[in-house]
């Protein structure tokens, strides 16, 4: 099977990024995998490359590129939905490419990774693909205007993907999408082969883009407590972000210095998860939470707050780690003390947390694709009476008022 990923910038660091080459390395295994990336904005990736997918970038960003002096690089873009907010990096010239390689496109699976892009698969996706929309973020942290533009493309596809439950649930109760097929597959993460930490590390680890949504403040003040009692353990953070100085100041005017650290990027991290007794996050939200998992991948109990809408899916709160309500600072700081108080626990923790990270192995993500893939492929006829009939219902509730109001008018006016 051939199987085609589009995706905003495959040349960057992110999530989006990340969770999608892991997949793509997944399906790989058993299916010929390309990575159509709209711009290119470096020479080489961020992330490597595996030598078995094919990546196809489709607009050359760089500074002195041909398409940067392109006229249609000047123009804005007329496909990509207005309120997305990658809008400003999107042309004409980018629509066009776009159309032209989906238009000639001979894939089996085409697999969009962002509400503009889907919108785009909508517009030119060929109708011999299974089309499907993957959601990296949420229902909620897309606003109204933009769940509205893309509403009416979703439609003309086949299927919404989301990492989490609840999120599919939001999807499928407040958006009508007839034909549609939404549900949740977790990202997947791969084993790099980390040895398991052993719980005697007086380190408490953290790992993120240095955002406010990400609520480091939070848990530098959290730790406080920590550092207060237990004054031989530290506070790594890892990521960069534009938060890094205000980050910093925050650390400094608590005399935290040298005590809690921003070590930079590190990646992979499981290394670095590895070398720390427990991972904390203190987000306000997550659209899944990859670093949670990474960390249970290296046998690290994780405390993280009950932000929407990963962590609860991902820990069960006192088996392979602890929940604590969201913005909540006393009951971050008690969630660590016990843990840092606890090594028995913690290793306990780690342990199950370790046989919970299972869940998302690669093998289980590609079998849960490959399951869709099937299903989308013998369900086609059902799905498209199914768009069909919403359309004419749709269509026959809707004439009488515009039938009246068409009326009004003409009596207003004395055409009656």
């Amino acid at each position: 099977m051939k199987i085609t990923f589009l995706i905003h910038d495959l040349y960057g660091l992110g999530g989006t990024n990340r969770t999608t080459l892991n997949l793509a390395v997944a399906l790989a295994e058993r299916h010929a995998v390309t990575i159509v990336s709209v711009r290119r904005h470096r020479t080489e990736p961020e992330f490597e490359i595996d030598p078995r997918l094919t990546v196809v970038p489709l607009v050359d960003a760089r500074p002195g590129s041909d398409d940067r002096a392109h006229p249609l690089t000047a123009e804005p873009s007329t496909a990509f939905p207005p309120a997305e907010k990658r809008l400003a990096q999107y042309s004409r010239l980018i629509d066009q490419r776009v159309e032209e390689y989906l238009r000639e496109c001979d894939a089996d699976v085409i697999i969009g990774t962002r509400p503009g892009i889907n919108v785009y698969l909508s517009r030119f996706g060929p109708p011999t693909a299974l089309r499907i929309a993957q959601e990296h973020l949420t229902y909620d942290s897309h606003g109204a205007r933009l769940r509205g533009q893309f509403a009416r493309f979703y439609r003309r596809l086949d299927a919404l993907v989301t990492i989490t439950e609840a999120d599919a649930a939001m999807y499928r109760a407040r958006m009508s999408l007839p034909g549609l097929r939404v549900l949740a597959i977790p990202n997947s993460v791969p084993d790099i082969g980390t040895s398991p930490a052993d719980g005697t590390a007086k380190v408490i680890a953290a790992a993120g883009r240095l955002a406010r949504g990400k609520r480091y403040d939070l848990l530098i003040d959290a730790f406080g407590d920590v550092a207060a009692k237990y004054p031989d353990w530290t506070l790594r953070i890892y990521g960069v972000g534009p938060e890094k100085a205000a980050i910093q100041q925050f650390i400094d005017d608590r005399g935290l210095n040298g005590r809690a650290v921003l070590m930079g990027v590190v990646s992979p991290i499981e290394g670095e998860f590895a070398k720390a007794s427990i991972v904390a996050s203190a987000s306000d939200a997550e659209s899944f939470g990859m670093t949670l998992v990474e960390a249970m991948r290296c046998g690290v109990p994780v405390v993280s707050t009950d932000c929407p809408l990963g962590p609860a899916e991902i820990i069960t709160d006192g088996v392979d780690g602890r929940l604590v309500p969201k913005g909540d600072r006393d009951a971050l700081a008690a969630a660590l003390l016990e843990l840092v108080a606890d090594e028995p626990a913690r290793r306990r923790m780690g342990e199950a947390a370790l046989a919970s990270a299972h869940r998302y192995d690669p093998d289980r993500a590609v079998a849960a694709y490959e399951a869709l893939f099937a299903d989308l492929a013998a369900s086609r006829r059902s799905r498209a009476w199914k768009r069909q009939t919403a359309r004419v219902r749709h269509s026959v509730t809707r004439t009488p008022a515009r039938t009246l109001r068409s009326a009004a008018r003409r009596l207003k006016h004395g055409r009656g």
